[in-house]
């Protein structure tokens, strides 16, 4: 757990170091308030070279709009069952998250 003091998850937190320690690639976004810290943490991991994918059904405040926006930056949508399966080797066919609210 790290403290966030802003709305991106990455401005003044340990999150990027970590996640290069990690050699992750990719992180999964979920949270409160599309529009502001969910949309904010998408935005700086994709500056960072992240695979981006946000769980639509584990975020509130959820718009059609918000979502095309994100998915022109190159984020994957996806519901969480589809994440889950993706985690465990049965993901979705096709390999990629396509889901849409």
């Amino acid at each position: 757990m790290i403290f966030k003091p802003r709305w991106g998850a990455f401005f003044q937190t340990p999150l990027e170091e970590l996640l290069r320690n990690e050699a992750a690639t990719t992180i999964a976004v979920a949270g409160c308030n599309f529009p502001n810290c969910p949309r904010a943490t998408m935005y700086e991991a994709s500056e960072r070279d992240l695979r981006v994918v946000l769980a639509h059904d584990a975020t509130s405040g959820v718009y059609d709009r918000g979502l095309a926006e994100v998915r022109a930056i190159g984020v994957d949508v996806a519901s969480t069952a589809e994440m889950v399966a993706g985690l465990s080797g049965r993901g979705p066919p096709g390999g990629g998250a396509t889901a849409s609210p």
